[in-house]
């Protein structure tokens, strides 16, 4: 039975909370239920060295003659050994899982498609050139329908994603993830068992907002690309909404005109009741690659879940993966690139002996949420 320790009162965040995340409502009623949320304990069995830092190309093989891989094996051991004892999986993804998957935030395929951009403005990463401020609309268009071109329809999945999904393969898992990629739905993973909480590349909005509704941009983003000279899109593709006529913009998490649309709603709420049926239990509670930029949408709900379920364990893998003391000897964290540890964990068959579902979900893949 699911129970809180002794002595340690708590309110929990609930599922609803927990996954129809409103940025300031979520950090802060973490911070009321958990006041140990910013003590953490690193895992310092053996030095931070189980492959070189990430690079978006990929990433060498796990193995190795010295101590530190000896040390981090066995902690990849350890995580397959939950994997097979769990019931449930719930898979937090944030953008390091596509940068080990290959993306094209930086790198050798960046600064070819926006070597112009790059010469002018001197961009070093599609990341923080979003946040330019373009001298126009027909600019700004030029610059975002590469990236989302490039980002959303031309690149990836590859194997990294196609691990993940022969891990999970038979298993009762849900996706809760901030990528805006994409890169789930077109590796197979089923719509019915993903949540991309802060938007998508291939959806528009109004950037008032004046309704809740997002449009599927493909058609748009491509003639755009097409059509483009000189770092300008022909002002008629600049795209207006069209119920109001103002601006369109990206359905990307930035600011308080973000939509949370009819899917978005649908996806939050399979994201909760999912979470409520799995409330106790052997619940994996599964982070890869998540950073420190939005704690409270994956990070802080999975620890809270963890130390209040008893028989649930916690797994981060990334650059710097932390737990709190308090659940530390539930947790495996695993400080290195993730294609080699999925690579290993795929290879090793970890999941075939495990409690199984009705087999492989069908890939449903949809270009909504």
């Amino acid at each position: 039975r699911s129970r809180r320790p002794a002595g340690r009162p708590a309110r929990p965040v609930s599922p609803r909370a927990a996954c129809a995340y409103q940025a300031d409502y979520g950090a802060q009623r973490f911070r009321r239920s958990r006041p140990w949320h910013n003590r953490v304990v690193t895992d310092t069995s053996a030095p931070s060295a189980l492959a070189p830092p990430i690079r978006p190309t990929g990433s060498r093989p796990l193995g190795g003659a010295d101590d530190r891989d000896e040390a981090a094996l066995g902690r990849v051991e350890r995580l397959a050994s939950l994997l097979e004892k769990a019931d449930a999986v719930a898979v937090g993804a944030g953008a390091g899982l596509s940068v080990a998957d290959g993306d094209a935030h930086a790198g050798p395929a960046f600064e070819e498609r926006f070597a112009d951009f790059i010469a002018r403005y001197g961009f070093t990463d599609a990341y923080t050139a979003g946040f330019h401020p373009f001298a126009s609309p027909e600019e700004k268009w030029a610059y975002w329908s590469r990236h989302i071109s490039l980002l959303r329809y031309e690149t990836g999945p590859g194997r990294v994603y196609a691990d993940l999904l022969a891990i999970l393969d038979g298993r009762d898992f849900f996706v809760l993830t901030t990528n805006v990629d994409h890169r789930f739905q077109r590796a197979g993973f089923p719509k019915d068992r993903l949540f991309y909480t802060q938007g998508d590349y291939g959806l528009l909005q109004c950037s008032g907002p004046c309704h809740d509704a997002t449009y599927d941009n493909e058609g748009t983003i491509r003639a755009m690309v097409e059509r483009q000279r000189d770092m300008r899109v022909p002002t008629g593709l600049v795209p207006h909404c069209p119920r109001c006529g103002e601006p369109m913009s990206t359905n990307l998490r930035v600011d308080a005109t973000f939509v949370q649309d009819a899917g978005w709603h649908t996806a939050a709420d399979r994201c909760a009741r999912w979470l409520r049926a799995h409330g106790d239990g052997r619940v994996l509670y599964l982070e890869l690659g998540v950073g420190t930029s939005t704690p409270a949408i994956i990070r802080h709900p999975f620890w809270q879940r963890t130390y209040l379920n008893e028989r649930a364990a916690y797994a981060g893998i990334s650059l710097d993966p932390v737990a709190p003391r308090e659940i530390a000897e539930r947790s495996v964290l695993i400080d290195a690139d993730l294609a080699p540890v999925l690579a290993r964990l795929a290879c090793r068959g970890a999941t075939s002996t495990g409690p199984q579902t009705s087999g492989r979900p069908s890939g449903t893949r949809s270009r909504g949420r």
